[in-house]
């Protein structure tokens, strides 16, 4: 594959591990602890060209650079592009970062895509090892750092006129299928009164899932996906799937409005007659940035604006920091436009972000020596 080929042309020894993770590594003079950095490259369904794919392309031109320059670190570097960050057919997300950090559940494994194969015959496909993925696949003792380079996928940095954003924290995020099931009847013989329509429980339940968030400083929360069956424009319909997620960086709080939420789906399920079910498929704790990494962050983004913030999105860096200091930069990205054809950065801003993430990889380097 082309990223395996630019690794190896970057001068790495290229593996693939049990996560299906492709690592491309080049060793340190005094350590193998590695000095980590990198993201994804899968997006959503129409999504853009930078989200993950940035992170990915910025660490191999580190690397590259670095080699170009016969630059020795102390530490050895590793460039990874990690397995399916982005929600997947399965539920999960961070899929290939979670195998380090040994948050992929059984339950998580288990789970089937819409033609009935599993997560773990899925990471088997890829040309990962499924059954070693019952404990972490990486250790503490064997990284120093991660740091992720990635576009803001937001408005703040491009408000303030700012060059890159250095991350204070990445929120918490849980995610939850509810199933509405009613009874399928004809749109025409079948009175209102005698109906259980369960899109229209469902739609109840997202309207007042908004309404919710909109009252809780801090959260959000958004239905994202929906299945209809049998999804007719004459039948009334008789099962909704629909996926809903909420986010904040206090897990207290959304621990708590996580709880008032299902219990809106059970009051729209009663209102309608239908059944309900509900599964939550993920859960990711909140990452704060570590101290020493924001730190190297703001040394190597001397002579641009760098601006502290929070995102608000989920990352692999919120994995990858349960096992070592972690943390981010942000490069701007236009009208704040992400998971869409839309999405956007200008060369300019691309390029800062990219020597930004090189000087980091050499503050840390130096840092944590």
């Amino acid at each position: 594959m082309w990223l395996n080929a630019q690794m190896l042309e970057a001068g790495l020894s290229v593996a693939l591990d049990a996560g299906a993770n492709l690592i491309g590594r080049r060793e340190g003079t005094r350590s193998s602890r590695a000095l980590v950095t990198g993201s994804h490259i899968d997006t959503v369904v129409g999504g853009g060209r930078f989200d993950g794919i940035l992170g990915v392309l910025s660490a191999l031109e580190a690397a590259q650079t670095l080699a170009d320059h016969d630059v020795q670190l102390h530490h050895a570097l590793e460039i990874v592009d990690f397995l399916s960050e982005e929600p997947s057919d399965y539920g999960a997300s961070c899929i290939g970062s979670r195998s380090w950090a040994g948050t992929l559940s059984g339950a998580m494994l288990k789970a089937t895509n819409g033609v009935g194969e599993t997560l773990s015959a899925a990471i088997d496909r890829m040309g990962g090892d499924a059954l070693q993925l019952g404990t972490p696949l990486r250790s503490s003792d064997q990284l120093v750092a991660y740091v992720e380079l990635h576009i803001e996928q937001g408005r703040v940095l491009e408000s303030v006129g700012a060059d890159v954003g250095e991350v204070t924290g990445i929120v918490a995020i849980q995610r939850f299928e509810l199933v509405f099931t009613g009874r399928a009847d004809h749109a025409g013989t079948t009175p209102m009164l005698m109906r259980s329509d369960a899109l229209v429980a469902a739609s109840r339940f997202t309207a007042n899932l908004s309404d919710a968030a909109r009252l809780e400083a801090g959260i959000v929360a958004t239905v994202g996906r929906l299945a209809v069956a049998p999804n007719n424009s004459n039948v009334v319909p008789g099962s909704v799937r629909l996926t809903f997620e909420a986010r904040s960086l206090e897990v207290a709080r959304l621990e708590v409005f996580c709880g008032s939420a299902l219990e809106l789906a059970r009051d729209a399920a009663r209102l309608e007659s239908v059944r309900l079910e509900s599964t939550q498929v993920s859960t990711a704790a909140p990452l704060i940035a570590d101290a020493r990494v924001r730190a190297a962050i703001r040394h190597a983004a001397q002579g641009v604006h760098c601006l502290a913030l929070p995102s608000g999105a989920g990352h692999d860096a919120m994995q990858v920091g349960r096992l070592c200091p972690a943390g981010m930069i942000f490069v701007p990205c236009e009208g704040g436009r992400s998971h869409s054809q839309d999405e956007f950065s200008t060369p300019a801003q691309l390029v800062i972000g990219a020597q930004v993430l090189l000087n980091t990889i050499l503050e840390l380097d130096r840092v944590f020596a």
